[in-house]
């Protein structure tokens, strides 16, 4: 299975001063997971490429597009704010080769998102296309949900149709949730409330490793 990656979700960050926010949990974050809402494919709205092109840190950007329809000029303001891999859903594309391509062209790591309610089967046809999936395991669009426990068979799925693929979750995601998903096949993991709520981030981290670590 590919390496564990932990990937603090700016979602549950104050937003005010998120350069600052970061950089408590660079020291232990692979990657920092930013949502993008337009308001259409869910309904809050939330930072743009602007704001992403704010942002300092050496951490790869997770940019995770919760957009309605996102055009290549969309996507590359993304790219262009310093994106390290671009997520888009099955579910807002009509047609996700076209964001998927576009995204590869410009070599940035690729992925696609499904919610939970949404069947493997379509988004199997990409599966050699991407680098990455994304297995949302709450309905996208708030922080701090419950894990939906019937997410699991899909992980489980990804895990033994593709042993190399980086497999991510996200949502309602805890030392204990992300020790499930990631006895399933889960290696890399968003956690927003479970690490930003804390006051000591470091400490929220290392016992999502912890965790992670023990042998079964």
């Amino acid at each position: 299975m590919p390496k564990i990656k932990i990937a603090p979700s700016i979602l549950s960050a104050d937003l005010k001063k998120i350069n600052q926010e970061i950089k408590e949990v660079e020291k232990y974050a692979d990657l920092i997971h930013v949502d993008i809402m337009d308001g259409i494919f869910v309904p809050p709205a939330t930072v743009d490429a602007k704001f992403v092109k704010t942002i300092k840190t050496k951490v790869p950007l997770d940019v995770h597009l919760m957009v309605h329809e996102p055009s290549n000029s969309y996507i590359k303001g993304f790219i262009d704010a310093g994106a390290y891999s671009i997520t888009i859903h099955e579910e807002a594309c009509l047609n996700p080769l076209k964001q998927i391509d576009f995204i590869k062209k410009n070599k940035i790591r690729t992925a696609i998102s499904i919610k939970p309610k949404t069947p493997l089967e379509r988004i199997k046809k990409y599966l050699d296309m991407v680098d990455m999936i994304l297995v949302m395991t709450v309905e996208p669009g708030w922080a701090g949900q419950k894990f939906i426990t019937s997410t699991i068979p899909k992980i489980m799925e990804l895990r033994k149709l593709k042993p190399k693929l980086d497999i991510e979750v996200d949502g309602g995601i805890n030392p204990y949730t992300a020790r499930i998903a990631y006895d399933e096949g889960a290696n890399v993991f968003v956690a927003g409330t479970s690490i930003f709520g804390k006051k000591d981030r470091i400490a929220a981290i290392k016992e999502i490793l912890n965790i992670l670590n023990q042998s079964s």
